[in-house]
């Protein structure tokens, strides 16, 4: 285990906890910090004792954006066909990447790129005192962390297009009305709220079966045509006589008992996925 400076990282009951701990400075976003989550997220992903990821901030803000105090960030200089990658899109492609779920935990302020790196997260629950703002064109700046992939997938074009545009910030009830939040909760019950919901996905799925349904959404929900997906689909299906997750879930169904699921995720992976 690395030592991380600007996050914390523990496993407990098969869930991985990935706190922002940089509560003196808001959470402010560092390129540490972006390192330091991606790095602790694919820990997570590689752990076959992890089935879900909580991502939480210390403190009463969760992230209130870059925090350019510490000397910004670490700009490549080699001219414009260098592949630097910015730092929230280092942990939002992580994120999307896994094959664990992620459940983003968020109170107070979640601003810029405080907000853009729990988007490719599959859960967001919202303290109702949340604030949420993509405050770029106020500060003469850009939308990072693949954002405006992520965003309109959301939330809609026209939605998006409203925070992203006027940059404004807007509140817990907005943001959930939108669809960017999936449920709110009390300050003080929110990250009990995130830790049901986790303890309700190790106990009720297949751990392979989710990492095939997150990535199926997220690589094919896009494509123009249903027939790409049906193949994949199709192959999906037909697999199911020998897949013994199936028929632990039927039978633990039938005999109205919690199921046992012996694939991982690391091994039993399907080869044919187009995606891997």
């Amino acid at each position: 285990m690395p030592d991380y400076a600007e996050i914390t990282y523990r496993v407990a009951d098969h869930v991985a906890t990935v706190t922002l701990h940089r509560p003196e400075a808001r959470n402010g976003y560092t390129v540490r910090m972006a390192d330091e989550l991606a790095d602790a997220f694919a820990r997570a992903d590689a752990d076959e004792d992890v089935r879900v990821a909580v991502l939480t901030g210390e403190g009463s803000d969760f992230c209130v954006g870059a925090d350019l105090s510490q000397g910004g960030f670490d700009f490549d200089e080699t001219g414009p066909g260098a592949h630097w990658q910015e730092p929230a899109g280092r942990v939002s492609k992580q994120v999307f990447a896994m094959n664990k779920p992620v459940i983003a935990a968020i109170r107070g302020a979640a601003i810029g790129g405080g907000i853009t790196i729990t988007l490719s997260a599959d859960y967001r629950l919202a303290a109702t005192d949340a604030r949420f703002g993509f405050v770029f064109t106020r500060r003469g700046i850009y939308p990072e962390g693949a954002s405006a992939w992520f965003l309109p997938r959301l939330v809609g074009l026209g939605r998006a297009m409203d925070w992203m545009i006027s940059g404004r910030v807007f509140d817990a009830e907005e943001a959930q009305a939108a669809g960017l939040v999936h449920r709110l909760h009390e300050p003080e019950r929110l990250l009990d709220a995130a830790y049901e919901l986790a303890a309700d996905l190790v106990a009720n799925t297949a751990p392979v079966s989710v990492a095939v349904t997150r990535q199926l959404l997220y690589r094919m929900s896009g494509v123009d045509s249903p027939a790409p997906v049906h193949e994949v689909d199709s192959r999906l299906i037909a697999s199911i006589p020998t897949n013994p997750d199936a028929v632990e879930g039927v039978l633990s169904f039938l005999q109205k008992r919690p199921p046992t699921f012996t694939q991982r995720v690391n091994d039993d992976l399907p080869d044919f996925l187009p995606w891997r």
